[in-house]
Order: C-alpha cells, then structure tokens, then sequence
C-alpha cells in the first residue's frame, strides 16, 4: 500500500478518555514507522452530545501527550482551525457531502426511506425481547416505492434513511489483530444512514470520510467491531476499496472491567492533573495491550515508534496497573534535572503551601537540593509538596517506636551536641551539613545506628527518610535549633 494515511476520530462529548489516547497513540506510532500520515478529525453527528470546549481540550490533551498529527483540525491563538487537503475535517461541516452519497446509496438501491414512528420502532423491539430475538428493524418500508417515499418526504412526512442489506449474504473483512472475520447480513440490522435531522449517523459519516480522506488503516476500539461488517458492505455498494481494519482491545482496570470514572481517574486530563508525566503515561499506555518483542519497559517515543507493530497487539483486554503506571512515572521523575522538577512542581507547592513566584526566585538553590531530596521518593508531581513537608512543617512523632529510641541513654548527649555544633555555625552550609555528623562522631564517640536514627527523628519525626545531609541543610540552622529544643523538652533533658 503506497499512501498510508490513519486517523483519530473522536466525539466532542467531553474529556479525552485514556482509552481514546491509546488509540491516537497507536495511530500515531503506526504512522510514523510507516512514513505516512496522521489526522485529527472531529465526529460531531450527533449534536445532542456536544459539549464546548471538549475540542480545544480533546486537542490540548494530544498535544501535552506528544501525539502529534500532521493534518486536521488544530487549535491556533484561541481559535479552531483546519488544514490539510481532504477537509472540512469537522463532519457538521459536511451534511452536503454526505446527502449527495446518501442519495446514491438510495437510487442504486442500496438504501431506502423509512417513515416508521418512534412509537411504532420502540414496541417492535419490545416485542422482539419478549420472544427472545435479537432486537432490529423489521423492513417494513422496505416495500414503500421510491416515486412514493419521494411523494411522502417532499410533503413533510418525517423520515429516515437506511442501509438495505440483502439477505442471507456473507460479509468478510480482515483484521490485522484479529484476523479473518465473516458476519451474515441476516444477523445484521439496516441500519439508519440519515438521521431524521438531517445528520448523518456515524455508520454512514466514517466511510463517506475514511474514502474521501484516502484512509489506509482504521484503527479504533473493539466497540466498533460488530459495526465493521456494515461499513464494509457500504463500501462494496459505493464500489470502494474498503481499508485495512484494526481493532484494539478495551482498556479494563484490575477487575477486568471497563476502566470508568468510578475507579478513579480516565481522563487524560485528570492524570494531567494528578501529576503523571506525558512521556511517563504515554509510555505505560503503549504497553496496555502492546507487547514488544523484548522484555523492555521503558521507551522514549522514538523506539516506540521503531519498535511498533499490529502483530504484537493482544486480542484480549489490557489490563490498566496504576501500580506500574507509577513504577514507570517515577523512573521519568528521577531522570528529570532538578530545574525542570522545580517548574513541574511549582503549581502543586503554589498550591498546598501558597508560594507566591518570588518564593521560587529567592530560594532556587535550596530548591534544587530539596529537588535532588525528595525524587528519589515521588510517585507523582503532585506528590512532591506532601514528601517536601519535612521541610516546610512541624512535625509529630510518627510511632511510638520512634518515641522509644529517643529514649536511648546516649540520646542526651547526642541532642547537645547536634545543638551545640549547629549554633556555633554562622548559616549551616550544605558543605557543613555534609560533614556535621561526622563531627558530631569524632566529639561523642556516638556512632552507627545511635547516632543516626535518633538525629533523623528529633529532627524530622521519622526514623525513614532521604539522605540525613540534604535534611540537615534543607531545615537550616534555626529550624533544627528549634527541633531539637523541642525534642529536649519531651524527653524533659
């Protein structure tokens, strides 16, 4: 195939749903190995699920991901824009396209007007569940001539198009995940092409546009799969060559459920939100039903794009581990400077404690070694404020087994000459920090777990933490003054 061009093809229904990225991911990644071309186009057909603001938010949460596209709909200073050759690529703005195609589909013969009610369609189905068959239309307008159905839209008889399948046929179509696949039109429905409104449903939409658009491979969510025989039927009816279909496994969460927002967060933007890493989420999300031929985990985008392909798609749902996603999200933390950890952090710390900028001019060194402290231990950004409270908060002691090693008899003389050393100091220097408990050894004769442990819990409550120096530096020298006389004053020394 010369021309491979693929696209994503959302609704403006709201959020960008982690499952819908994974099938732009994947669009893209194809793409890319393949040297074509990826598009962004927008299925608004049905009106009644428009939501504002969901294509600017569908488009800035591509673009936060790193899943670029070379042609569509974008978004420039504020406004929506389209560019590329095939457009509009916004399927309201195409109602003409679609009627012209409608009508050639009903003067061949492969579709016709239907005038049932709604009343009429919904006991139809009531009954057809009563007796226990598959709920679909009946065919009754199938018998309505065309001169006569014509007579009956042109005086204002409200109507539908459908899909007239011919009956008993076999529908074949490959796909490259789940191989050959052959539906019969007898357990298919005609399904509606034209909506009463004049819109076109999505069935009849996705092929005018995936022809028109030269769209190679349609790579979309299982859900799609039962609709692919009819696409590929109208397809046979235009006498179009039909594109290679791929259909990707569902995104479930641990209990092999559909991942929803009642099991936290799905949308890219609340992982945004949560402080997960584009490259972190996007890297973990290509493994949620890919499996590359090594044993590797971690990929930049380029190796996932040298490394894609189809043939390692599972048939089977992937499997969400939020565990794993932030396995993966702290290796990318870690790997970050800690300048730029500052400016992904600093709207979380502006939020839990109310920094203001100046705050972040003022203190960029000691930002950077609380920086260099914490990222061993951060899941997410946003956790980066609760693992920095050490430095920032008073603290309480965390077990009572802490309590006990405060108790030892050496304890005493350890807090007198941390206090001791500290106060003499003009400002604790990280250089000074690094070398205090040295000191503090060599002067007491305090060493190992005696001098450690109970130094990192008057001073910071906990007996776990980062390395002792970086502490030591980060609360300064009036505030471990301050932590230790307190500490005094419990142990009543």
């Amino acid at each position: 195939m010369e021309n491979i061009r693929l696209r994503f093809a959302p609704s403006p229904t709201g959020f960008l749903h982690i499952g819908g990225l994974r099938t732009a991911l994947y669009n893209h990644l194809f793409a890319k190995k393949m040297g074509g071309k990826f598009i962004l186009r927008i299925e608004d057909t049905d009106q009644t699920r428009f939501v504002d603001g969901a294509i600017e938010n569908l488009i800035s949460s591509l673009e936060w991901a790193g899943v670029t596209y070379d042609e569509g709909v974008f978004v420039e200073d504020g406004k929506i824009v389209e560019k590329g050759d095939y457009g509009p690529y916004i399927q309201s703005k195409r109602l003409d396209i679609y009627r012209k195609y409608v009508d050639e589909l009903v003067e061949k013969g492969h579709a016709y007007y239907c005038f049932c009610s709604k009343d009429r369609l919904d006991n139809l189905r009531e009954e057809q569940k009563i007796k226990g068959l598959v709920p679909k239309y009946d065919g009754l307008c199938r018998g309505v001539s065309l001169e006569e159905a014509k007579k009956r839209a042109a005086n204002g008889e409200e109507y539908v198009i459908r899909m007239k399948l011919p009956p008993n046929k076999d529908i074949s179509f490959k796909d490259l995940v789940r191989g050959n696949i052959t539906i019969n039109t007898d357990d298919i429905d005609d399904q509606v092409l034209l909506k009463s409104d004049g819109f076109p449903t999505y069935h009849m939409a996705v092929v005018v546009d995936d022809h028109l658009m030269g769209i190679s491979h349609v790579v979309r969510g299982e859900e799609w799969l039962p609709s692919t025989p009819k696409h590929v039927y109208l397809y046979e009816a235009f006498g179009w060559e039909a594109p290679i279909y791929v259909h990707l496994p569902t995104v479930l969460n641990k209990d092999r459920k559909k991942l929803s927002k009642r099991h936290g967060d799905v949308s890219v933007e609340d992982f945004k939100a949560s402080g997960y890493l584009p490259e972190a989420l996007v890297n973990y999300l290509a493994l949620v039903g890919w499996s590359p031929d090594s044993n590797q985990e971690i990929f930049s985008m380029d190796e996932m794009i040298e490394n894609f392909s189809f043939d390692r798609v599972s048939k089977t749902g992937g499997i969400f581990d939020r565990d794993k996603l932030i396995w993966v999200n702290s290796h990318y933390i870690r790997e970050k400077s800690n300048s730029e950890l500052i400016e992904l952090t600093k709207p979380y710390f502006k939020d839990y404690y109310g920094f203001d900028d100046k705050f972040f001019e003022t203190h960029s060194k000691w930002l950077e070694v609380l920086m260099a402290t914490i990222k061993e231990d951060m899941p997410t950004l946003k956790s980066a404020p609760e693992k920095a409270k050490f430095a920032f908060e008073d603290y309480e002691l965390e077990t009572d087994e802490d309590f006990e090693v405060l108790k030892g008899e050496q304890v005493p003389t350890l807090l007198k000459a941390l206090k001791s050393n500290i106060a003499a100091l003009d400002k604790l220097t990280f250089e000074d920090a690094k070398g205090l408990m040295k000191k503090i050894q060599k002067e007491t004769g305090i060493k190992g777990k005696n001098l450690f442990m109970p130094t990192r819990i008057a001073i910071t409550g906990n007996s776990h933490g980062p390395e002792l120096a970086n502490v030591l530096y980060l609360l300064g020298k009036d505030k471990l003054i301050k932590r230790i006389e307190a500490c005094e004053e419990k142990l009543g020394v």
